[in-house]
């Protein structure tokens, strides 16, 4: 019978401070009287217990409850945020780098390659040793810096003065073809050899000013994962 009077008290006192805190706070928000009906639900399933302390739950959460609702919802938002427990996030964004889009070897070879059979098919048709020594020697040239330059790439190192010494040559060949040309005017193999050694010129210069070669692949993703961990 004690339990059955407490539980129908604590039910009239719920009845009671939920229709004066409708009319004494018209102001209230959904979320404040969700926070209201929660703790008065709370207090009528202790109530129902049987004991004693459940009566004074009910009236100490009644308290509570006015002092929530005395309160502006920007401070209860601001008590929940303290109690969220917030994880370090660790910056992981790096910097791309800079590099040209690509390598001076894939042209530089292929370039020196020309060079040099030019100057052996010169001389085949022409007989003349100065052709084959140019073309030996100069071809010779861009063919080694650019395979030198792959091998230090491969070892993850800058091969930055292999490709001044490549730009160098082909600066040579343009300058003795363009005075070879303004004598003979001939379009091959003279005119062809100011074009292709102006290109490379200009293509070394583009790697130059863009920073050198990109990095190894494996080297990139090594990098990125050390920045990541």
């Amino acid at each position: 019978m004690s339990s059955a009077a407490a539980s129908q008290i604590s039910c009239f006192s719920t009845i009671q401070n939920r229709f004066n805190l409708t009319h004494s706070h018209p102001h209230l928000l959904p979320s404040q009287l969700r926070i209201v009906m929660n703790s008065d639900r709370l207090a009528m399933k202790v109530s129902s217990s049987g004991s004693r302390p459940a009566l004074k739950f009910t009236a100490k959460s009644s308290k509570s409850d006015n002092d929530i609702l005395d309160k502006p919802l920007s401070n209860i938002e601001d008590n929940v945020n303290e109690d969220e427990i917030s994880e370090p996030v660790e910056n992981a964004v790096t910097e791309p780098v800079k590099a040209a889009k690509i390598h001076d070897f894939c042209f530089g070879i292929p370039y020196g390659g020309i060079v040099f059979l030019g100057g052996l098919v010169g001389f085949l048709f022409s007989r003349n040793t100065a052709t084959l020594m140019s073309g030996g020697l100069y071809g010779g040239g861009l063919l080694a810096l650019s395979l030198i330059s792959l091998k230090v790439w491969g070892q993850g190192h800058s091969s930055l003065l292999f490709i001044l010494g490549q730009a160098g040559i082909a600066a040579t060949l343009l300058w003795k073809n363009m005075q070879t040309y303004s004598l003979t005017k001939r379009i091959l193999p003279t005119g062809f050899n100011i074009v292709i050694s102006g290109a490379m010129l200009c293509f070394y210069a583009y790697v130059v000013v863009s920073g050198g070669n990109p990095p190894p692949k494996k080297k990139a993703k090594a990098a990125a994962a050390a920045a990541l961990s």
